[in-house]
């Protein structure tokens, strides 16, 4: 699987891994000298953007190495520090999931590129993943424009996102901390974030939506009532019209709806549940009119 004519650019035929990372590796002089290393040469990239992997997602990609072994090589530099050891440039989960499932060696590229460009590799392949909670997501877009010049458009193409996506994810990073912690928790989803963006009272909405367990949907009514109370403000009925409305209950036996408008002017509402309340409507008005 791992032979010399595929080990220039073993991403380009494999689907789902995005069009940046194997960009990234066309981009870049590699070597097919090696086609697997020992566990132990290999050490980390102290440019590693992510600090922190999921537990339960690391058990689920031991398990699957433990099955099938190893199927996307990781991608590694000779060390300038450490004589016969090589960087990880991407790849640190599969090398740490490797180690659990005891395996002696792995599968790997090799790479000449500087200190830059391996910090571009693994935020480019940090942001591919599917586990990364928003604002992991959104830091690595930020970095990837700050650090090497991409533009939102860019950066769309090269991680094969939309547009609206990037931007959305972008702006979550001008929440507050207490916020933006929330979110790292797993509490908020991006689209609950997106619309506490440019709230001054942000958290306090949040901890409103995470306690009333609301949608996306929901969240953004109650923003739309907190921003314009007097639209959604509920009229309180006057108690002499609700009085009114008791006393008809009582001697129709059916529900009465009174709508009384500032001018006097309104309605009345007759609410029958079946035909025997009806006919008995229709035999109280003819007997008195």
């Amino acid at each position: 699987i791992y032979g010399d004519r595929c080990m220039i650019n073993p991403f380009k035929q494999k689907r789902g891994l995005g069009r940046g990372l194997s960009s990234l590796i066309g981009d870049s002089s590699s070597s097919s000298k090696k086609n697997k290393i020992s566990v132990s040469s290999i050490i980390r990239n102290k440019y590693q953007p992510r600090k922190n992997f999921n537990k339960e997602s690391l058990e689920d990609l031991t398990n699957s190495i433990k099955e099938r072994g190893i199927i996307q090589p990781i991608i590694v530099r000779k060390s300038k520090t450490q004589d016969n050891k090589f960087e990880i440039v991407a790849g640190e989960r599969r090398w740490l999931a490797a180690q659990n499932a005891g395996l002696h060696e792995v599968p790997i590229v090799e790479v000449d590129v500087d200190d830059l460009k391996s910090l571009e590799f693994a935020i480019v392949e940090n942001v591919q993943r599917h586990d990364l909670n928003p604002i992991e997501e959104a830091q690595g877009y930020q970095r990837l424009i700050d650090e090497f010049n991409y533009d939102q458009e860019k950066v769309a193409k090269f991680i094969g996102k939309n547009r609206t996506h990037i931007t959305n994810s972008l702006r979550i990073l001008s929440l507050p901390e207490d916020v933006i912690n929330l979110i790292e928790k797993g509490k908020l989803s991006l689209g609950h974030a997106k619309v506490l963006v440019g709230l001054e009272n942000s958290y306090i909405i949040a901890n409103k939506i995470i306690d009333k367990k609301l949608s996306v949907r929901q969240a953004e009514n109650l923003i739309r009532i907190i921003k314009n109370p007097k639209k959604f403000k509920v009229s309180k009925k006057d108690p002499n019209i609700n009085n009114l409305e008791n006393i008809l209950k009582e001697k129709l036996g059916i529900d009465v709806f009174i709508k009384n408008r500032k001018n006097n002017r309104g309605s009345i509402t007759f609410e029958y549940k079946d035909i025997d309340q009806l006919n008995r409507l229709i035999t109280v008005i003819k007997s008195n009119y």
